[in-house]
């Protein structure tokens, strides 16, 4: 959490409005959790709940790193945080606080990507990094047997008739449809998403057309 929020702490010196939608798959997991028996709606509501204790985890690692920020839940969990609203979010981005969202979608059977792609699109985001432990989209697992390689440019239709495992299909026609840009990127180097916000050629960049690079 420290090393995340010294990240976002430089994007946001760089001057930009940052919000982040935070999942919580260190706690609970669908596969794993559908391998003991548990029925999917139920593992998603801890899921969510997971979040925030992340989000609120974020936040105070924010705080000490000097950057003032705001969790918003897509469900009420009384005096933990406040309830998310797109008119609440837009006031925070504009007053210079970074944004936390929690909670996923606030319904079962939604992925994280989902819900990332869904506060994107209300917020009028101008682009969503979606960070992994991997520099990019592959065509094949990059850590498994046999060469695999990377794209640097793939579009939303790519994507989804190739069933590629960028995010899922809701995620993808969600941003397809509002024409926001994605980058996968490793955040596990530290300045990646500074660079990304300088226009340097990182990761694989997902869109309509072509790479702004």
């Amino acid at each position: 959490m420290q090393y995340l929020a010294r990240e976002v702490a430089g994007a946001r010196d760089a001057e930009a409005q940052i919000a982040v939608v935070v999942g919580g798959g260190n706690f609970v997991r669908g596969r794993e959790a559908a391998a003991l028996g548990w029925p999917q709606v139920s593992v998603d509501y801890m899921g969510m709940l997971a979040t925030v204790v992340n989000g609120l985890a974020l936040r105070e690692s924010l705080a000490a790193e000097g950057v003032p920020a705001t969790v918003l839940s897509a469900f009420g969990v009384g005096e933990c945080c406040e309830r998310y609203s797109r008119r609440r979010a837009l006031a925070l981005l504009a007053a210079g606080e970074v944004v936390v969202f929690v909670g996923g979608t606030g319904r079962p059977l939604f992925t994280t990507d989902t819900a990332a792609a869904l506060r994107a699109a209300e917020i009028e985001a101008d682009l969503l990094l979606k960070a992994t432990d991997v520099d990019g989209v592959y065509d094949r697992d990059p850590k498994g047997e046999g060469e695999a390689r990377r794209f640097d440019t793939l579009t939303y239709g790519e994507v989804l008739g190739r069933d590629l495992k960028v995010m899922d299909a809701s995620a993808a026609t969600l941003c397809r449809d509002h024409k926001i840009p994605t980058v996968v990127f490793c955040l596990y180097e530290s300045g990646n998403i500074v660079k990304i916000m300088n226009g340097e050629r990182l990761g694989t960049f997902v869109a309509g057309g072509e790479a702004p690079w």
